[in-house]
């Protein structure tokens, strides 16, 4: 009977290392949102792709593969891709007036490009963020 708990305990420490693993490689090559860079990246001009997100979005979730597809494709290496959390960041919501999790927007410096909420359809989320760039 002991073999049989420490076996299940094994496997629920296997489970709960690949879920943060999971978890880590979501936002492997984002950068997560700082105040200070975001504004002097804005300063600077750059491009920036912000994701804002909550870890118990299933809508975000539909969104992760899209977005990450293009973070990582040739035309977007010159673009900062920030991840804001929207449990924990509220100045930057009320700042960018963001209602809702899963909203994606492209910033050009200063300026907003473009803005999605809710874009699951590949072909739309990918259109809205290239468009911007």
């Amino acid at each position: 009977m002991y073999r049989l708990f420490a076996l299940i305990a094994a496997i629920g420490a296997l489970f709960v290392g690949a879920m943060q693993l999971s978890a880590a490689a979501d936002t492997a090559g984002w950068t997560t949102y700082d105040e200070a860079e975001f504004m002097m990246a804005q300063k600077k001009g750059k491009t920036i792709v912000v994701d804002v997100y909550a870890d118990w979005c299933p809508t975000c979730r539909a969104q992760a593969p899209i977005l990450e597809e293009l973070r990582t494709e040739k035309q977007s290496g010159n673009v900062l891709f920030v991840k804001v959390n929207f449990d924990k960041e509220k100045a930057f919501l009320r700042a960018h007036r963001i209602p809702r999790q899963s909203t994606v927007l492209v910033f050009k410096g200063m300026d907003e490009a473009a803005r999605t909420i809710a874009q699951t359809n590949r072909t739309a989320l990918r259109g809205a963020v290239l468009g911007a760039l």
